[in-house]
Parts: C-alpha cells; structure tokens; sequence
C-alpha cells in the first residue's frame, strides 16, 4: 500500500503521519460499526445476518491491525485506531437506534389505571396486559406490553404525555411466540382464519 501512495508522488513523511492513521481510522470505524451491528443481530436472534457481518469485521480488523504491525514506530497510527475506535462506537450506536430493530418490552406503572392509554394501545393492534399490583406506597397499576422498537418513541411520547410520573422500564427481547407474532403482526388474517374454522 505504501508503495502505491509514493508512486503518486505523495512524499514519505505525508503518507507515514497523516494517510496510513486516517486509513487505519477508516477502517476501525467500519469494523467497530459492524461488531455493534453484529451484536444487535445476535441479540435478536438473527442467525443468517451475524455471522456474515463477523466476517467482515474480522476481515477489516486484520487490515487495520496488520497496518499498526507494520508502523509499529508511528505513534499517529496508535492515535488513528483509537480514535476510530471511539468514532465507530458512536456510528454503530446510530446506525443501530436508526434501524431500530427488534422488540422491547415495556412496563408502565401508575399509581392509577390510564384508560386512555389502553385505548390508544387497542388503536394501535398491541398486545398488552393490565394488573393491579402492590408498591413501596400502596396500590399500583402495572401495565406491560411487547412491541416493535421502531413504535417505542411515539409509545413513550404517548405515555408522558397522559402522565408525566409515570414510571416505565424498557428491555430488549430476543424472541417472540410464533403465535403472538401472528396477533400483532397480521391480525385480520388471524381474525378471518379463525372465524371461517368457527363458521366450519
């Protein structure tokens, strides 16, 4: 590689202390967003996207790594990987909230029931369940729901906009029931499926 840059006329000096690190930059945010996108595939269960994007991240990460062996000697190669580093960190992190895959699961708790809030959970076809339950000051309201992430803003916004102290709980979830997948996702062919097996 180096060869190449000096056959353009790029002095030596040039390429050693500004070129190689921001390559070697390049390539750390690349692989370092992959390793962030990979372990969001993994965590979702995805098994045919994660391996394909372990081998790229090795791939790059060898290049990189292979480069800082070869300017063991030039401290910017040093500042290049970790600075890349932190940057891919924060461009998979975006990458990730931008894509926003997979489902959460929700807790609402209130000191009391919020109607309002079912009614827009019915609206919007999610699966929900509404209990009474006991807190650290008495009764309280505990309402829970799995849903797809990319709804989770306007839910959230929904939810503070009925009661600005409710409390809620945010979790990743790996895996989803076949069955309740069928509800949420397509439910009027669920609907119509179910009623021609009753009108049988």
């Amino acid at each position: 590689m180096q060869e190449y840059f000096l056959e353009l006329g790029i002095p030596k000096e040039i390429f050693d202390y500004a070129i190689m690190p921001l390559l070697i930059f390049c390539a750390r945010v690349m692989d370092v967003s992959i390793n962030t996108l990979r372990i969001m595939f993994v965590l979702n269960g995805k098994k045919n996207v994660a391996p394909i994007l372990g081998f790229f991240e090795a791939m790059i990460w060898l290049l990189a790594i292979g480069q800082i062996f070869q300017n063991v000697n030039n401290p910017m190669s040093y500042v290049g990987y970790a600075g890349g580093f932190a940057m891919g960190t924060y461009v998979g992190m975006t990458i990730e909230e931008k894509l926003a895959l997979g489902r959460v699961l929700v807790r609402v708790i209130t000191p009391v029931p919020m109607p309002e809030l079912i009614e827009y959970m019915k609206e919007k076809n999610f699966r929900f369940t509404n209990v009474g339950a006991e807190g650290r000051y008495g009764k309280v309201n505990l309402l829970f729901t799995v849903m797809k992430r990319e709804d989770l803003k306007d839910y959230i916004e929904t939810v503070k906009s009925l009661n600005d102290k409710a409390f809620y709980t945010i979790e990743s979830v790996k895996r989803v029931s076949e069955d309740d997948l069928n509800v949420m996702e397509d439910r009027p062919r669920f609907t119509t499926k179910v009623w021609s097996r009753i009108r049988k």
